[in-house]
């Protein structure tokens, strides 16, 4: 049974150092970020507060965003004479290398979301060579190349074809190999393994507000959350072994991931962290990105 009255979490802002990517400025529900050499302009809706920098700054992006004026998750890109299409970061941290392959997509996404960089360093120092790691909704493999830089044995789930073949690009692109590729349903993904009894030694969770499998099925995240943490309880090896969870819907927060998990998984180790990922512009304003909890046993 869970009970909260011995599991109370830290709750720990998490500012990424990556220096491929700076939040420039922020506000009027947009940011301003430069990736690699290139600054973009794109949406963001929980940049609430007024812009700090001139709309003649904003102005010089390389490429902004509009969204389409029919359907808000889409849009299409303005560039700059000189802007490419693609190109490539770096993040470095102790022995792990890795390079990314950034486009420019009509949902406005580029192919990585720096705010992960706090993960793919918590995913590294936890994985030893051999050890089994399962990423959830693994769009384009940060956190599958942070546990494979390690020595892990990374399995990468994702519904999309193309974001998986994205994802085996930023592999080769790091110099590493072997990562096992799959292109599943998530939820399907891991009620087969349960079924198998397999375990792992960590599992990662970059779960998506609403989203689709590759033969339609549906995942809404307020509805499946909890049936896959349930699912991935039954996965995880009952010691050394760690769990990360990514929610990046407004409005929930770490103790929403803290109580489910627990609930799921029972009480977590001291060791259990949980907050906001989260980067400053250049006038300090603090920009929140997701929520985050994870923990080791």
């Amino acid at each position: 049974m869970y009970s909260n009255r011995d599991t109370f979490i830290m709750f720990n802002t998490l500012l990424p150092h990556f220096p491929d990517y700076e939040l420039i400025d922020s506000g009027n529900f947009e940011k301003l970020e430069r990736f690699g050499r290139y600054i973009i302009r794109r949406p963001e809706p929980q940049a609430l507060w007024r812009p700090s920098l001139s709309a003649s700054e904003w102005d010089r992006a390389d490429a902004t965003f509009h969204r389409d004026a029919v359907n808000s998750e889409r849009g299409e890109w303005k560039l700059r004479p000189g802007m490419p299409d693609r190109w490539t970061v770096e993040y470095i941290y102790k022995g792990m290398k890795l390079r990314f392959r950034l486009g420019l997509t009509s949902f406005k996404h580029v192919g990585i979301f720096p705010e992960q960089a706090a993960n793919w360093e918590f995913i590294y120092d936890n994985c030893t060579p051999g050890c089994k790691v399962l990423n959830l909704f693994a769009y384009t493999g940060g956190a599958s190349l942070a546990a494979k830089a390690a020595g892990a044995d990374v399995t990468h789930v994702d519904s999309v074809k193309q974001v998986v073949s994205w994802a085996r690009e930023n592999m080769e692109l790091s110099g590493l190999v072997d990562i096992r590729w799959i292109v599943d349903d998530a939820m399907k993904l891991v009620q087969r393994e349960r079924r198998r009894g397999n375990r792992y030694a960590g599992i990662i969770l970059d779960p998506p507000a609403y989203g689709r499998g590759p033969d339609g099925e549906k995942w809404i995240l307020e509805e499946h959350l909890t049936p896959m943490l349930e699912a991935c309880a039954e996965l995880l090896n009952s010691e050394n072994s760690f769990l990360v969870l990514n929610l990046y819907s407004m409005g929930l927060s770490a103790t929403l991931a803290q109580t489910a998990v627990n609930q799921t998984f029972g009480a977590t180790s001291k060791d259990a962290v949980g907050g906001e990922l989260c980067f400053d512009d250049r006038s300090g304003k603090r920009l929140p990105l997701g929520t985050y909890y994870r923990f080791q046993r």
